[in-house]
C-alpha cells in the first residue's frame, strides 16, 4: 500500500517505475542530490557527488591494473568510506567484489582468495600482517 492516493491500482510500467541497480542508484543520487550527504563517518562527510567521483577513480585505477568484466576483487576493509566506495567502484569495472570478513585467520582468507580467484586485493594497513600471511599461503597469487 502507498501513501499516495493517486498511485492505487496502478501496475508498474515504463511510465511510472524504473528499477535501479546499485550503480544506477549511485548515478541517480549523484545527479539528483549531488550536494546531499552520502556518507557520514565520524567527522568526515562526503556528498553523493564526491562519493561517485571517488568510486569512478577506484574503477579507473582497477581498470588500469587490468581488472575487468568477470574478474574478482577481494576487499578486506572495515565498514568505512573506502568500503562504501569499493561497493560501487568495483562493479563499475564489471568485476565482482569479494568482501572478506576482517575476523578471519590467514588460512581462511587464503582459501577465499584462491577459491574466488582474486585478481586484486584491497586492504587497510590495519590488516597488512594477516593479509601478508594469507597471500604467502595462496596457491593463486593476486
Amino acid at each position: 500500500m502507498t501513501a499516495n492516493p493517486y498511485a492505487r491500482d496502478l501496475d508498474k510500467g515504463a511510465a511510472n517505475y524504473v528499477p535501479l541497480s546499485p550503480l544506477g542508484f549511485m548515478e541517480r543520487a549523484a545527479a539528483v542530490f549531488p550536494d546531499r550527504p552520502a556518507v557520514v563517518h565520524g567527522t568526515l562527510t562526503r556528498t553523493w557527488r564526491e562519493s561517485r567521483e571517488r568510486a569512478v577513480r577506484l574503477a579507473s585505477a582497477l581498470a588500469r591494473r587490468g581488472v575487468g568484466a568477470g574478474d574478482t576483487v577481494a576487499v578486506m576493509l572495515p565498514n568505512t568510506p573506502p568500503m562504501f566506495e569499493a561497493h560501487f567502484g568495483v562493479p563499475m569495472t564489471g568485476s565482482v567484489l569479494n568482501a572478506l570478513n576482517t575476523r578471519l585467520d590467514a588460512a581462511a582468507i587464503a582459501f577465499m582468495l584462491d577459491h574466488g580467484q582474486a585478481k586484486v586485493v584491497l586492504t587497510d594497513t590495519e590488516f597488512a600482517p594477516i593479509m601478508g600471511a594469507a597471500l604467502k599461503a595462496c596457491a593463486v597469487k593476486p
